[in-house]
This record gives structure tokens, C-alpha cells and sequence, in this order.
């Protein structure tokens, strides 16, 4: 376990970070299982909300055994991305992940200007969620983030969201508003970091939402630094909307993937 120190500290620029958000499936959806706590200790998490259950604070970073989001989520993308990670990072690099999500939440949640009318309107059962993150998800990613940025370097986001926006063709233009508002709120360079977003569940897995992927699929013509994440042969469950445990696993690995390549390894 590593404790914060409430003083700015020298960053370890060998301590690579990442910021997760979306909805149910970056949230973590499948019960995870005993292999899924087993973690190599350069993987680790920065508690996002306090958690008895797990013995974990929020603002202290803890290995990264699920689960990774709230108290009693379930295995999510976050937690393969970082594991093939550190499999294949030199052994002097750590990875960190902050995740905030929220199940079935439309991208409006993460809008930093509007997200109060979302959450007004929202039912409660997503506000009662929304309530864990003292009611302003994206606030706790920035307020997470900021104090990573003290600890080690921010070097991507990772997002799954899009069930809940289905259809919507400002989808891209909505995500580029939120990446563009995290980057600035973190004192970062226009564009400069990375955003890898998954696929939904595809038709060939039965996916309810898989048309949203010819959407997801123009993030890149809108943000510069997109990538986009497959889900082709991914293992779905049946209600068509998430992923089994083994298809987080290995979406989460194509996640890695893909950011090893970004990182030139």
C-alpha cells in the first residue's frame, strides 16, 4: 500500500497512469474470480471511494486485484489492460489505473458544465450511484487525477461507453468535449494524451447496441489521438449488452495492446 502525501512530491516518471471511465462495462460487470485478485504489485489502483469491504481509502493507491471501480462492482477491462501491461513494461515500470464509472449512464454524466441536469432527471438508481462519487463523477476523476499527477505521469485515458447513447451521432463530438475538458482541467497539451474507447458487444456476439460501433468508429476523425478498441469475438453474456469475465479479460489485453503499441513497445 502506498500512501499520498499531501505535499507535492517529485513525480516518478516510471510510474505510468491511466484514467478509466464509461458506464456498466468499464465499471466492471462479471463476477470476477479468485484469479482475477492474484496481481503483480507495479499494477495498482488509486481508490476512487472508500471501500470497508475491500480495506481500501479513497486518494491510496492498493495492487490492483479486483475490483477496481467501487466496493462491489465486478471485472472490468481496467483490470487486463494493466496486467498486459506489466507483462510486457520493463520491470522498473509501475502502471496505475483511476476508474469512474457509472452503469447506464448516457456521456452527458462526464460533461463538466452539464451533468447536474443529467443527474436530476436521472432514475434512482444511477443517482444513487452518482451519490458514491459525492454526486459528480467527473469531479472525483479530476480530483483522483490530480493527485496521481503528483505521484507518477498520466499517460492515457481508457473509455467503454456508449449502450446508453446509442444512435447518437454527436457521440464523438460529446467524448471529444469531455476529453478535451480533462486535458485542460489536468494542465496537460491539447491532445496530448491518448483515448482508447471499446467497442460494444458485437452483432456477432448478440449485441443490442452493436450498431453504435459504426459511431464509436469516427471518434478518431473527431480527436486525433482515438484508437478504437474491438470487440469482435469477445465473449458476451446473454442479456447482449456485456461481456463474460473471459471476454473482459481479453478486451481489456486488446486495450493493453494497443497502448504498448502507443508507447513504442
Amino acid at each position: 500500500m502506498i500512501t499520498l502525501s499531501n505535499c507535492a512530491i517529485a513525480q516518478d516518471e516510471n510510474f505510468y497512469i491511466f484514467l478509466s471511465f464509461g458506464q456498466s462495462n468499464m465499471e466492471g460487470h462479471a463476477k470476477f474470480e479468485e484469479i482475477d485478485t492474484e496481481v503483480d504489485e507495479r499494477f495498482q489502483v488509486l481508490q476512487a471511494v472508500d471501500c470497508e469491504n475491500l480495506e481500501r481509502k479513497k486518494g491510496i493507491w492498493y495492487p490492483a486485484a479486483a475490483p477496481l471501480t467501487r466496493c462491489h462492482t465486478g471485472l472490468g477491462p481496467s483490470d487486463y489492460f494493466g496486467r498486459e501491461l506489466v507483462e510486457n513494461l520493463p520491470a522498473h515500470i509501475k502502471v496505475g489505473v483511476i476508474n469512474v464509472s457509472v452503469g447506464g449512464t448516457k456521456i452527458e454524466l462526464f460533461q463538466k458544465d452539464n451533468y447536474q441536469s443529467y443527474v436530476d432527471t436521472a432514475p434512482d438508481w444511477l443517482q444513487n450511484m452518482v451519490k458514491e462519487y459525492d454526486g459528480d463523477p467527473y469531479g472525483r476523476l479530476i480530483e483522483m487525477a490530480k493527485l496521481a499527477q503528483k505521484d507518477g505521469v498520466i499517460k492515457g485515458i481508457l473509455l467503454h461507453q456508449g449502450e446508453s447513447n446509442t444512435g447518437d451521432q454527436e457521440w464523438p463530438l460529446k467524448v471529444k468535449g469531455v476529453y478535451d475538458t480533462i486535458v485542460e482541467d489536468l494542465g496537460l497539451d491539447e491532445n496530448s494524451l491518448p483515448i482508447l474507447a471499446g467497442e460494444m458487444v458485437s452483432a456477432e456476439q448478440g449485441g443490442k447496441c452493436a450498431s453504435m460501433n459504426a459511431i464509436i468508429a469516427t471518434l478518431p476523425q473527431v480527436i486525433p489521438n482515438a484508437y478504437v478498441i474491438s470487440s469482435e469475438n469477445c465473449e458476451a453474456v446473454n442479456d447482449g449488452l456485456h461481456f463474460s469475465a473471459t471476454g473482459y479479460r481479453e478486451l481489456g489485453r486488446r486495450y493493453g495492446k494497443q497502448m504498448l503499441a502507443i508507447l513504442g513497445y
